[in-house]
């Protein structure tokens, strides 16, 4: 940049531009998004860096934003287009007043950039271990090195009870696989080295025989208020990150069609359910529209 360190503070962050990055300083406020403020602050090498917009925004806003290239960044690779645009780390609302300003540091990124196209190894930092959170159905930890699964008895299926906890070295794995807790049937899977074996077993007309989240022991389960976002996305990249670290083949979303589920384990679901209820650990609300999305599955 012309001028280094020069800070342009929007809504919920502020970027300082240095001459081979730009650094993203989230704020801490009430308002601000829970994902921001799990990322504290984050540096963006330039090379990392495509291409740079400015468009306008909403209620008299325009938004300043850098596209990553893919593969630069673990978080973005782990959320697989799934954050909503208010929870987009690479924007910066500011106040159409300030469109003269930000027009100028856009031109002054896009002079510099020089690369493009998917980068052979991360280039944003990854959130660091140790890491966790919890899950409907057991603990998610990392600590850099492996991932331990604890079952709860309040959530976790008798198919994970009986396989019981679980430890996943990285050098075991080949990735992860992440669905938004905002999505219904949320969860993180764990993908062993061989996934991409899988899925060409699968491209042959094997369909490889992947059980569903809540059955699967190498996979935790979102909803009712856990895995949120700012807590199981920074984690998922963090583990995305050591297993590109460790040499593990770069990580492939495997689409796993959800099969129709179980009446019986569906009714054991919502039996389940009704006991949280009871317990006071659910809402009504929540109560009546979970056990509504249960029997849309039948």
């Amino acid at each position: 940049m012309s001028r280094m360190g020069d800070v342009l503070a929007g809504f919920h962050a502020a970027w300082e531009f240095e001459s081979d990055s730009v650094l993203i300083r989230y704020e801490r406020g009430i308002r601000t998004p829970k994902l921001f403020q799990a990322l504290g602050e984050r540096r963006v090498p330039l090379e990392a860096i495509e291409g740079v917009t400015l468009t306008p925004g909403r209620r008299g806003t325009v938004v300043l934003r850098v596209e990553p290239r893919a593969g630069a960044d673990p978080l973005i690779e782990a959320a697989a287009g799934q954050l909503k645009e208010g929870g987009d780390p690479y924007r910066l609302v500011l106040p159409a007043d300030r469109e003269t300003l930000a027009e100028y540091y856009a031109d002054e990124l896009r002079a510099l950039l020089t690369e493009s196209g998917r980068t052979e190894r991360y280039l944003v930092a990854p959130p660091e271990a140790p890491l966790h959170f919890k899950a409907y159905d057991g603990k998610a930890s990392f600590d850099g090195k492996a991932v331990s699964f604890r079952w709860s008895w309040t959530g976790a299926s008798s198919a994970k009870w009986k396989a019981g906890d679980q430890s996943f070295p990285v050098a075991d794995l080949g990735g992860v696989e992440w669905r938004s807790p905002e999505m219904f049937e949320g969860y993180l899977r764990l993908l062993p080295r061989d996934a991409d074996a899988s899925v060409a077993g699968a491209a042959a007309g094997a369909a490889p025989a992947v059980p569903q989240a809540d059955q699967d022991p190498a996979a935790v389960v979102f909803g009712l208020g856990y895995g949120p976002v700012h807590e199981s996305l920074p984690f998922a990249a963090a583990v995305l990150a050591a297993v590109r670290e460790r040499g593990a083949s770069a990580p492939v979303p495997i689409p796993v069609p959800a099969p129709r589920r179980d009446p019986a384990d569906i009714a054991e679901r919502i039996r389940h359910l009704g006991e949280l209820h009871q317990q006071g650990l659910v809402t009504d609300e929540e109560f009546s529209s979970k056990k509504a999305e249960l029997l849309a599955e039948l």
